[in-house]
């Protein structure tokens, strides 16, 4: 079978889950008995830990508060033939990580995302605002980024990796931003995207979630536009030159028709705004150039580290 003799890593980053650790732990260790489960403690003021290794897990701690700290250390420590990176909060099924793991080991996949958004997530959650959220962020990189198959569920905390993934991955982001930044860095470099539905069940009663609502939405969200941004800066400056521009000759034109008619030019400071604005729409369309050559090089660059990168991985086989 695709399992045999492939080393796979169960990654488990978490916080303060002792109600629900042993059970992930447990029905992962089950699905895929070969597997070792690394649980990452971040910082638990509770018995996760203790609970963890307890169920089996290789435990280790990550001192750096927030899922983004826990996934870098993850990514950088841990070598196996295939990933699979999942909440500790039991509300994701086990059962599904075979076909998971399988489209990866067989190179169908660079990254296989465990949908929700497209099986029970909607029923299941109970805190609806988490239901707008993840809805919107997924209409939003769907909109920018325009993929040829539509990401359906971008803040799922299940998924599947490929080696050449986790180790070409930059974490830059030191909270649950990282999720968003996982799913634009396949996006804008051309990775192999996947999704499989899942059932998602709801925490159990007395279970937290540790997802602040509008501050860590806020942060999403501005991750999404820091990174449109920096992958797409002609898009992102040459959208703000056409505003620029636009208001710009909204207030000029009525200046320029009373000058035709009159020769005089009296809002004489309504002109100075246009031709200001004109002026930095300009600017704009200049940065965004210059900025897309600068990115250019750095998809050249990316490249060829991905070939350097395979070679290695290669080699470790």
């Amino acid at each position: 079978m695709y399992i045999v003799d492939k080393q796979i890593a169960v990654l488990v980053p978490c916080y303060n889950e002792e109600q629900t650790i042993y059970e992930v732990v447990s029905a992962f260790k089950r699905v895929l008995s070969d597997a070792i489960v690394y649980v990452y403690d971040n910082n638990s003021t509770d018995q996760t830990a203790v609970i963890a290794k307890q169920a089996g897990a290789i435990v280790r701690h990550e001192y750096r508060q927030g899922k983004g700290n826990v996934v870098r250390s993850m990514f950088r420590d841990i070598k196996a033939d295939c990933y699979v990176m999942v909440d500790g909060d039991n509300t994701y099924p086990a059962d599904v990580v075979k076909e998971m793991c399988r489209l990866i080991l067989e190179g169908k996949a660079d990254m296989v995302i465990g949908d929700r958004l497209s099986s029970t997530y909607f029923s299941e959650n109970k805190r609806r605002f988490h239901n707008f959220g993840n809805d919107m962020v997924r209409r939003v990189i769907n909109f920018l980024w325009k993929p040829k198959e539509p990401i359906f569920d971008v803040m799922t905390g299940l998924r599947v990796f490929s080696p050449l993934f986790v180790k070409s991955f930059p974490v830059l982001s030191q909270g649950f931003e990282v999720e968003t930044e996982m799913t634009i860095h396949a996006l804008d470099n051309n990775l192999l995207i996947r999704s499989i539905p899942v059932m998602y069940r709801d925490r159990p009663e007395g279970s937290q979630s540790k997802l602040k609502t509008y501050s860590d939405g806020a942060k999403v969200l501005l991750t999404i536009f820091n990174l449109f941004r920096d992958y797409k800066p002609l898009k992102f400056f040459g959208t703000l030159a056409v505003l620029l521009a636009t208001v710009s000759l909204i207030l000029f034109l009525p200046v320029f028709s009373e000058f035709l008619h009159t020769g005089l030019v009296p809002r004489f400071p309504t002109l100075i705004v246009s031709v200001v604005m004109m002026l930095a729409a300009f600017l704009s369309v200049v940065c965004g150039l210059i900025l897309d050559t600068n990115a250019k090089n750095n998809r050249k660059n990316f490249e060829i580290q991905m070939n350097i990168l395979k070679l290695l991985l290669k080699k470790r086989v």
